[in-house]
């Protein structure tokens, strides 16, 4: 079971949405940033903490199961959507976990209207799914770097290898 001060920061969408407004009514900078996060590994960490550094909270949107499989197949993915939540509201740069259905996170920018999305650098400007929204609304979209060496489909792989 997670820790009482972990579980705070895992919270269902509607909720999440809520205490971002709440947030940003405080005058808080909202980060955003979504993904898997399967097998969280120094990549992720690092990102994660560069990430929290554009702003005043951290946003970690990650895909539900269904929407994991639908992405990267039948066998991801590694560890639950709980599991994956639990491990990601462990960490001290991130302030709020929560978990989205859909194959893309662009409804739940569209509700949450960050003040800064953040996605990898292997992302293409225009593939950044949630830029036009985050921009119209006055935001900006940040890439960021890729720790060399880590990749989670690639650990898996090793780990199959092994």
């Amino acid at each position: 079971m997670p820790s009482e001060e972990t579980s705070k920061k895992i919270l269902l969408l509607d909720k999440a949405i809520a205490t971002v407004a709440a947030w940003k009514r405080q005058g808080l900078k909202v980060v955003f940033t979504n993904g898997c996060f399967d097998l969280l590994h120094p990549g992720h960490t690092r990102y994660l903490a560069e990430a929290r550094k554009l702003g005043d909270r951290l946003v970690v949107a990650i895909n539900s199961d269904g929407s994991v499989r639908a992405l990267k197949g039948p066998g991801r993915p590694i560890f639950s959507e709980a599991e994956r939540a639990e491990i990601l509201s462990a960490l001290k740069v991130v302030d709020c976990v929560t978990v989205f259905d859909q194959l893309t996170p662009r409804e739940v920018i569209a509700q949450m209207h960050p003040d800064v999305l953040v996605k990898g650098a292997d992302w293409g400007a225009g593939e950044i799914v949630g830029r036009e929204e985050v921009e119209a609304g006055g935001g900006r979209v940040v890439s960021m770097p890729l720790a060399e060496g880590f990749s989670t489909s690639a650990l898996i792989e090793a780990a199959l290898r092994a």
